[in-house]
């Protein structure tokens, strides 16, 4: 059990809530009481987990938390003071976690843990998604990389000879592909995805935050980046239904380009083994601005009040080894944030997977806003789908948009 904290934090703003909780201060207490480590695990990978860590010699209880339950367990850990030992935080989430007072500041820690040292991961992971505010709160666990995944041989029985490198290129195949009969497209896009019309808007050379930290998204770069979302509605090669299965629509054909992550290669190898050569990975597609993916997965965290601190911190070194990395990616697909693992050769035999390591080098973080899951992501969608789905206005959707992201920052 962990100590409850003692002093006031303000306010705590989770999924657009606020909400005032007996708060935190960042200090941890002095020593380890013996027990078990508790680690909060996203989604549906627990088990995988506690596989991972079963040779660890620390004792380890792992609780599965669904991503979209996260933000009520967080404020409830918070409002009570008690929450685990170790959670795994989305790094769109981090800066909520951090301004929620839940997470341990780890600079006056890791340097007795030199798997942990930031040199140990690439430079633009370290040094941009774990820390809040110049303050290091979060260790990189796995990275995730978008990338175009193709059917080649249905590209190929269509007329097109490889995937496309630009998103003009992608949108001229896609109506190719959608014009092959009723009920078949040649893109998808899901309808949840907040990330990939700032991805769009990368590689048409802008950028979503302005010169003094302000989220800005009223830029030439995003309009193309919108012209390119909405067009590809309008040119009838996505899917409308909001339940649609990516990984089934690519197996079956129906929709045989898609942006994901190397999760996705993975799912299709162990669910369509007799797709094997017939599909592959591909960089994002480019715009002015080149070939820009997200860099994204996800980050492991300390609790700000853990009565097993020196237990959790050797849990995440064990964790960060380079063989411990390359098992996760056996176990999972998700790749390694680890530089001595990203670059093993086994790994990158696989050509797939090297389309994914070497995206990483070009691919950029979501800003460190805090909220941006339930504020600037829903009301990105809110404002695209209204536009696609229901006939909204272009220019009255986009202006609520930027007027409900007005005056957020990074952190």
């Amino acid at each position: 059990m962990k100590r409850t904290a003692t002093s006031v934090l303000a306010t705590l703003a989770v999924a657009g809530l606020t909400l005032g909780v007996a708060g935190c201060s960042s200090t941890a207490p002095e020593g380890d009481a013996e027990g078990p480590v508790t680690v909060w695990v996203m989604g549906d990978s627990g088990e995988n987990f506690e596989t991972l860590v079963a040779d660890s010699g620390i004792e380890v209880e792992v609780v599965a938390i669904p991503w979209d339950s996260i933000d009520e367990k967080l404020t409830t850990a918070v409002a009570s003071g008690s929450g685990p030992d170790i959670l795994q935080i989305g790094l769109s989430k981090l800066a909520t976690f951090a301004e929620a007072g839940a997470l341990l500041p780890l600079d006056d820690l890791i340097g007795d843990y030199p798997g942990l040292a930031a040199d140990n991961f690439p430079v633009g992971v370290a040094g941009l998604s774990t820390a809040v505010d110049g303050q290091t709160v979060s260790i990189p666990w796995v990275s995730d990389t978008r990338v175009l995944f193709t059917r080649t041989d249905i590209l190929a029985e269509n007329g097109i000879d490889s995937p496309p490198s630009t998103w003009d290129e992608l949108r001229d195949a896609a109506k190719t592909l959608a014009a092959r009969g009723e009920g078949q497209y040649g893109y998808y896009i899901p309808q949840w995805d907040a990330p990939l019309p700032v991805e769009m808007t990368w590689s048409m050379g802008g950028d979503v935050i302005d010169a003094d930290g302000n989220v800005d998204f009223d830029t030439p770069e995003f309009a193309a980046a919108v012209d390119l979302y909405t067009g590809l509605y309008a040119d009838g090669s996505v899917p409308v239904n909001g339940d649609f299965d990516q990984t089934q629509g690519f197996i079956s054909g129906v929709a045989p380009m898609l942006v994901s992550g190397p999760y996705l290669g993975k799912g299709i190898a162990d669910s369509a083994p007799e797709l094997d050569g017939k599909w592959q990975a591909s960089p994002l597609p480019a715009g002015d601005g080149g070939s820009v993916s997200l860099f994204a997965g996800s980050n492991l965290g300390v609790w700000y009040n853990t009565d097993q601190k020196d237990a959790s911190l050797k849990l995440l070194e064990y964790v960060s080894q380079p063989e411990q990395q390359l098992a996760w990616y056996e176990l999972t697909g998700e790749l390694p944030t680890v530089n001595a693992a990203l670059e093993d050769a086994s790994l990158n035999s696989d050509p797939n997977v090297k389309v994914y390591t070497e995206q990483l080098a070009t691919a950029k973080v979501l800003p460190i806003v805090a909220g941006w899951d339930g504020i600037v992501g829903t009301e990105l969608l809110n404002a695209l789908n209204s536009i696609v789905l229901t006939g909204a206005d272009r220019d009255t959707a986009l202006a609520a948009f930027y007027a409900a992201t007005e005056g957020l920052a990074i952190k």
